[in-house]
């Protein structure tokens, strides 16, 4: 046996043991590692169910007292009085109306501001710092300013949603289209599309899944 054959068989010990999942980090802990759907699944649920059990184990044994965190069964037994009385629904109704409204004005602005400045570099530099300045004020700061604007009518409320929506939509849809890539546009004006072709045609597809992911995100917010 030469001096080089037990130099080959200790590099291959490593590569074995890998392949056999020797030393390999466990699977929650392994980057990108999938899990198949009902894993997934029965994990999600198991962390609800952990939490509903802290819950109720800190409110029966009197740990913390219900001024400061009401029990399960306190909090279902009201909810079914205000769902039987009609309360629940007509509270839940007028917040859902808010903010729709407030959402949909927002991103009907958002969404062709947005666009343009991730397009044309004059109005990014016109609009963007701007819009990233504002986005950091705390939305509760402009409640009493609202107040005085609108009063406490529902427009205070549409205007308060569309503030702490409009800015980060704004943002949001930018990047989205900052991440087409610049090979697309080169290849349009290769074939002699127009600026606004470009934009319908390429840009906008190649967007589009951000800008819906933006909407997604930025209704929670709402």
């Amino acid at each position: 046996m030469s001096s080089s054959e037990p130099t080959s068989i200790t590099k291959e010990i490593p590569r074995a043991q890998l392949r056999a999942g020797v030393g390999r980090p466990p699977s929650a802990f392994r980057i990108g590692d999938p899990i198949s759907g009902q894993s997934f699944v029965l994990i999600a649920v198991a962390v609800f169910a952990l939490l509903f059990a802290l819950w109720w184990a800190a409110t029966v044994t009197g740990w913390v007292k219900p001024i400061f965190l009401p029990s399960p069964s306190a909090v279902w037994a009201k909810m079914t009085e205000l769902a039987i009385d009609g309360t629940l629904w007509t509270d839940a109704g007028i917040s859902i109306y808010r903010m729709l409204v407030g959402f949909l004005i927002a991103s009907a602005l958002a969404i062709p501001i947005g666009i343009m400045i991730g397009c044309f570099k004059t109005w990014e530099a016109a609009i963007e710092p701007f819009v990233d300045f504002v986005r950091y004020m705390p939305v509760v700061a402009f409640v009493p300013l609202t107040i005085l604007w609108a009063g406490t009518s529902d427009i205070q409320k549409f205007v308060i949603i569309f503030i702490g929506t409009f800015f980060q939509q704004v943002l949001m849809v930018m990047d989205s289209v900052k991440r087409v890539p610049s090979d697309f546009v080169g290849l349009g004006r290769t074939l002699g599309m127009s600026e606004t072709k470009i934009l319908r045609r390429i840009v906008l597809p190649c967007a589009l899944p951000g800008i819906w992911d933006t909407l997604r995100i930025s209704l929670g917010w709402a």
